[in-house]
């Protein structure tokens, strides 16, 4: 259906009341934020010289789409029935309501971002000054009225009282909308100060006519949405026209719909996203992405219903439109078990040696991670359903599938996996996963999918640390503050005039401890692989028997290391490294001609990192 709006002038002054009276009111996922003095006094300034200050957007209230609302900041709980929900505009609305039509201080904050509480005057003559800007007119007090000098020894300016704004022709900004009740007022007070009367009077009814008159007589664009507006098409404009404060997403709008059902979603998964981030690899799961798993779920059970009744089958899904169409039954149906699915994605993922959510390849392939061990429950611990998932999960990352554009991979995903290790078709993620032999020498970013994968593929196959012979468990991986690091140190690749793009490349790179890395410096491998065999006060002597075969760990030719043969270890570890990779996919790489390291691949840095950096993205924005 398409969606209806119109587009209409109200005046500022009714716009207002609607808000006192509660018939507009913000949206539960529109989140508050503050804007400074500055912008007050410009938009104020703008209004009182009748320029534009932009258009507003509203929704219809009255359609299907129900959200938790709270009134604009400043204004008291509704009194009236909700006609509109306040889409875009939200600060406008609330500084010129806090500033015009209460009198209240305003919340707000110094250029410095230190809050305060004013109130806004106009300085009478100042307005009506023609070489003054209308901006410097406008005067920001603080809460008691009184402007202070001399570290708060002397008063600057007293409007504590209405006869105090009178005798100092400062006009309250916060009856602009009631000027007649101030301005009677301040005719009583000149009638019993007539030497001030023909001045006083002749300024303030000037200042009503340029002034007041244009914040009473000013209109406001409204783009009405009109009630048959889509849940996907509010959140679609919202993200267009929001261009400041906390820019939206799925989530936000779910937890104002499911508000309206007396359903906190935002404490629920507050209170979830606690338990889970206990555990490093989790640190970043994020509430969009719970609500992708969930939906997976939800959305492939209902296909199933479908199939099963010979009804037309929906799409499996996990897009921004099928979580704006989560209903809470879903959520309280499969958040449980999401959740368990996420914990279980964490015990795989220590497994495969990954234990820190930065070391975590894709962040994004964890929502069909767990929301496939939701569904597998304690099945998944079973060998021959592990080395699946982990065949799964590996030709994710190397055929580096889940950059960007993911949601139908996830369907695929959660549609295929299961069938998979029910003895049906190979899922796509595994046919379309390729590796070439040549990106290896590309990985040079620890951003990189791919990068990461290899760091945490050497530690799965047994890599020991150098100096201690440790394998990398949990245990020791955070004890020891285990990274990835250079083989031939990067001094040392300096003075032989070794390009960056090559010494850097993943292929001169493995996991060592940081005590290890401070023992190898910038030396060159036979060098410090002495020191090691060597040892010292701090560190027992390494056995060379010993020490070789932690280097096979590693996928290194002690013998080309202790050559310091850098361009034959080079090639010699590709191969290695290639074959450990083709291992885990269960696939054969794409071979290239062997070419010399140093050889460049036609490829910056910067080009295959924008093209394959492991970002998360969920798909959510437009």
């Amino acid at each position: 259906m398409t969606t209806s709006f119109k587009t209409n002038p109200f005046l500022l002054k009714d716009l207002m009341q609607d808000c006192h009276d509660g018939k507009m009111q913000l949206p539960d996922f529109q989140r508050g934020w503050v804007w400074d003095q500055d912008r007050i006094i410009d938009l104020l300034a703008s209004v009182s010289e009748g320029f534009p200050v932009g258009a507003l957007m509203t929704l219809d209230a009255s359609g299907e789409i129900a959200f938790a609302v709270r009134p604009v900041e400043g204004a008291p709980s509704a009194t009236k029935h909700l006609e509109s929900y306040l889409l875009d505009g939200q600060q406008r609305m609330t500084s010129l309501y806090q500033s015009t039509s209460t009198r209240d201080p305003v919340l707000t904050q110094t250029a410095r971002k230190r809050p305060v509480r004013l109130h806004f005057y106009f300085d009478i003559q100042a307005a009506l000054n023609p070489t003054l800007s209308r901006r410097e007119s406008i005067v920001a007090v603080p809460e008691d009225r009184i402007i202070r000098g001399a570290f708060g020894r002397d008063v600057a300016l007293d409007l504590s009282t209405q006869d105090a704004e009178f005798a100092a022709l400062h006009f309250p900004v916060d009856q602009i909308f009631k000027s007649q009740h101030w301005i009677q007022a301040a005719l009583k007070w000149i009638f019993h100060a007539p030497e001030a009367r023909k001045h006083h009077l002749d300024l303030i009814n000037e200042f009503s006519d340029k002034v007041i008159n244009n914040f009473a007589d000013y209109q406001v664009p409204v783009i009405a949405l009109g009630k048959d507006t889509s849940r996907a098409a509010v959140c679609l404009v919202f993200e267009k026209v929001n261009t400041g404060g906390k820019a939206l997403d799925a989530f936000e709008l779910v937890t104002a719909m499911y508000a309206a059902e007396n359903f906190q979603l935002r404490d629920d998964w507050k209170a979830r996203r606690e338990r889970l981030v206990k555990l490093p690899v989790l640190a970043h799961v994020e509430s969009v992405e719970f609500l992708q798993a969930i939906s997976l779920l939800h959305t492939k059970a209902v296909r199933e219903t479908a199939e099963a009744e010979g009804r037309e089958p929906p799409a499996i899904s996990a897009n921004r439109n099928s979580l704006l169409q989560l209903p809470l039954a879903a959520y309280r149906q499969y958040a449980d078990s999401v959740e368990q699915g996420y914990k279980l994605a964490a015990k795989f993922l220590h497994g495969l040696k990954i234990f820190r959510a930065r070391d975590l390849p894709y962040q994004t392939q964890l929502v069909p991670l767990a929301a496939i061990l939701a569904e597998l429950g304690g099945k998944w611990e079973n060998d021959a359903v592990r080395q699946r998932l982990s065949q799964w999960f590996w030709c994710g990352v190397f055929g580096e599938l889940y950059g960007s554009a993911v949601e139908t991979r996830f369907a695929l995903d959660i549609r295929d996996v299961g069938r998979w290790l029910d003895g049906g078709a190979l899922p796509q993620t595994i046919e379309r996963a390729d590796f070439r032999e040549e990106r290896l020498r590309t990985l040079r970013s620890r951003l990189s999918a791919a990068y990461k994968g290899v760091h945490a593929l050497l530690m799965r196959k047994g890599a020991q640390d150098f100096r201690s012979g440790q394998p990398f468990d949990q245990a020791v991986f955070f004890d020891e503050n285990v990274d990835i690091h250079h083989i031939f140190p990067e001094a040392w690749c300096k003075k032989q005039n070794i390009r960056p793009e090559v010494y850097n490349s993943v292929i001169n790179k493995t996991p060592l401890s940081a005590r290890t890395n401070r023992i190898i410096g910038g030396v060159g491998p036979s060098a410090y692989l002495n020191r090691l065999e060597q040892g010292n006060a701090q560190n027992p002597p390494i056995a060379s028997d010993r020490l070789n075969s932690i280097l096979h760990t590693h996928v290194i030719d002690d013998n080309l290391l202790r050559a310091d043969d850098f361009q034959t270890f080079f090639d010699a570890r590709r191969r290695g490294l290639l074959a450990m990779i083709e291992d885990v996919m269960g696939k054969s790489a794409v071979r290239e001609d062997v070419a010399p390291p140093d050889l460049d691949d036609g490829y910056s840095d910067e080009e295959r990192e924008a093209e394959l950096i492991g970002t998360y993205e969920t798909g959510m924005a437009a």
